[in-house]
């Protein structure tokens, strides 16, 4: 009870997300507010990682490209698309599209990892998009471009999100969980530092900005993060995703009660369907009598 308990800690944290980044990413340059937030938490990542050099030594080529590609890409790039996605629309969208990771995460595992997939994933991604589709329009049937940017940018970080995921699987194997959030954030810096120094407006932060930089660093990031590890370790993942449930209740209370945004009947109805599937899905793949993929890998792309 005590590993699901830091679970759903940690999610009901991410949920909070908006609170911070939202009024960041309408005042500030979206690569300017990654760069502050991984600057911080590559400051505070290198106690995460020095104590234990000796572990990347036995780290090889590969494993150092899936590092490379999860602070990149899954952290930098992947947090990039999410903040501007808040420049856009309401700020429940982009956060509640998150719920899509699993099952993007199957696919990803089917390409890089080389897991089978059995043919029932494929109606488990439907239903996934279908519920999407529901949670990003308030009137389904009015859907235009202006609609459509936050949904796109925000499915686009929770797909490459869910890159991280599959990749941090690999090298979770020589990499200690701490240790590997750590480098993520490490590896992440250069990638945020050039995307700053290229597309950014110089620096715009103020005083004022500070304390909000560091309450999205802190909250929603590394002491999520860390309670979720700690809690992962002696929670099923079944039960775990169950305890991930508090991630959109946090997320659609506190956009309620900060930025005024209630969701559309057809938005709830999504989210509650999109929440089904990968409870379903996460189920199915734990207990075998659904089996969404195969747990007995071909020769994997990454090994």
């Amino acid at each position: 009870m005590k590993g699901v308990a830091f679970v759903a800690a940690g999610a009901a944290l991410w949920g909070t997300d908006a609170l911070f980044r939202r009024g960041l990413a309408l005042e500030l340059p979206t690569v300017e507010v990654v760069f502050w937030e991984h600057l911080l938490l590559a400051v505070i990542a290198l106690a995460l990682v020095l104590p234990r050099r000796a572990n990347l030594r036995a780290l090889a080529r590969r494993d150092w490209l899936a590092l490379g590609l999860i602070g990149g890409g899954s952290s930098v790039a992947a947090t990039v698309l999410f903040t501007e996605a808040f420049k856009h629309g309401d700020p429940t969208t982009p956060l509640l599209l998150q719920k899509l990771q699993p099952v993007f995460a199957a696919g990803a595992a089917y390409l890089l990892l080389r897991e089978r997939l059995r043919p029932r994933y494929f109606l488990f991604l439907a239903a996934a998009l279908g519920a999407s589709y529901l949670v990003a329009f308030s009137d389904p049937g009015d859907v235009t471009v202006e609609r459509l940017l936050p949904a796109a940018l925000g499915a686009g970080a929770a797909l490459l999100w869910a890159l991280g995921t599959v990749l941090g699987r690999h090298a979770g194997v020589k990499v200690p969980p701490a240790q590997l959030a750590g480098l993520r954030f490490l590896l992440g810096l250069p990638v945020a530092f050039v995307l700053f120094a290229a597309l950014g407006e110089g620096v715009r932060a103020g005083a004022g900005d500070v304390p909000a930089i560091v309450a999205l660093s802190l909250i929603p990031g590394l002491f999520a993060l860390l309670l979720y590890y700690r809690g992962l370790k002696d929670t099923p993942a079944a039960t775990a995703t169950l305890a991930e449930l508090s991630f959109p209740a946090t997320a659609l209370i506190v956009n309620a009660l900060a930025f005024d945004t209630v969701p559309s009947g057809t938005q709830l109805l999504g989210t509650a369907l999109l929440a089904s599937t990968v409870v379903a899905l996460t189920l199915g793949e734990h207990r075998g009598w659904t089996g969404v993929w195969i747990d007995r890998p071909r020769r994997a792309r990454w090994a």
